[in-house]
């Protein structure tokens, strides 16, 4: 049973679930759970991984941890964010509905964007722990990926790898020690470039096309080719990318007498139902209804 489906009845039945999923240098887990007296009491550390441990319980309920020599102790509502290092124990104890997703993201990776987009020495990256604060855009970031998960749109690649790079990005301008200025580049990609970025997305529509594949045909950090192909097209290469699909799955819907499924997966879908959603999202009607119409 996923955590979407659950009743209130079924929820009291059950009391606790959680879903984890791994994307490339991101993992994401959605937890809930009910804590009562010392049964909340908990304690993780991942070497490798920094973890942000944003809380999304309606009601307040008791909290305390500790973390590098610190403890804190209150109430935590919708939207605390905890902000853990690589390599540092949390040891936690909560008390009532706890209601959260957890971000786990790759140190390595986060190192790697610092040297690609900020030109920041990466040995000297160090991410400050954070026991309790408020953070709108990892609010937002988390929210999009939760919703990623809960869809289980699991093909979204570009998508997400583009979420995984705003994300480094913004921890490293304002959650750790020593914070880079984000370097500005004026206009957008030269036409020469945006000509090759869209051809080789024309030809590869029906493959998993990774941000690091188009930021290297055009030599630039995959975070500053994202930022600049929406300048120059008014799209994300995600949203291009979507559109471009759907276009030629209409093609296809209106010149061939394919099967849905079969045309689904040629233009990149993972299945009949990612195709329908992604049509209906971009055109009002159903695949079907397309091709009849």
């Amino acid at each position: 049973m996923s955590q979407a489906s659950l009743s209130s009845s079924e929820w009291s039945a059950q009391a606790e679930w959680h879903v984890t999923r791994q994307w490339g240098p991101l993992a994401i887990r959605h937890v809930r759970h009910v804590c009562r007296d010392e049964t909340g009491a908990d304690a993780w550390s991942y070497p490798h991984e920094h973890t942000l441990g944003l809380f999304l319980s309606p009601r307040p309920f008791k909290f305390s941890h500790r973390q590098e020599g610190r403890t804190q102790a209150g109430l935590y509502s919708k939207g605390d964010l905890l902000v853990t290092p690589a390599d540092t124990t949390l040891a936690t104890q909560a008390e009532g509905d706890v209601h959260m997703v957890q971000l786990r993201i790759q140190d390595s990776f986060v190192r790697h964007v610092a040297g690609e987009t900020l030109e920041q020495n990466c040995d000297r990256i160090e991410l400050v722990p954070t026991l309790q604060t408020r953070d709108p855009h990892i609010d937002a970031i988390a929210t999009m990926l939760l919703s990623e998960l809960q869809r289980e749109s699991f093909g979204s690649q570009l998508y997400v790898e583009s979420l995984a790079n705003v994300l480094a990005v913004h921890l490293l301008r304002h959650h750790t020690t020593t914070r880079a200025p984000l370097p500005v580049y004026a206009g957008g990609l030269p036409q020469r470039q945006l000509l090759q970025v869209s051809d080789y997305i024309d030809a590869h529509l029906g493959s998993a096309i990774t941000l690091a594949e188009l930021a290297e045909l055009v030599d630039i950090s995959q975070f500053h080719f994202g930022r600049l192909f929406k300048r120059s097209l008014g799209l994300s290469p995600y949203q291009y990318l979507l559109q471009q699909r759907v276009e030629r799955a209409k093609t296809l819907l209106k010149r061939t007498d394919k099967p849905i499924v079969a045309i689904a997966l040629e233009c990149g879908f993972n299945s009949h139902s990612h195709l329908g959603r992604k049509f209906r999202q971009l055109t009002g009607m159903t695949p079907k209804a397309y091709r009849t119409q």
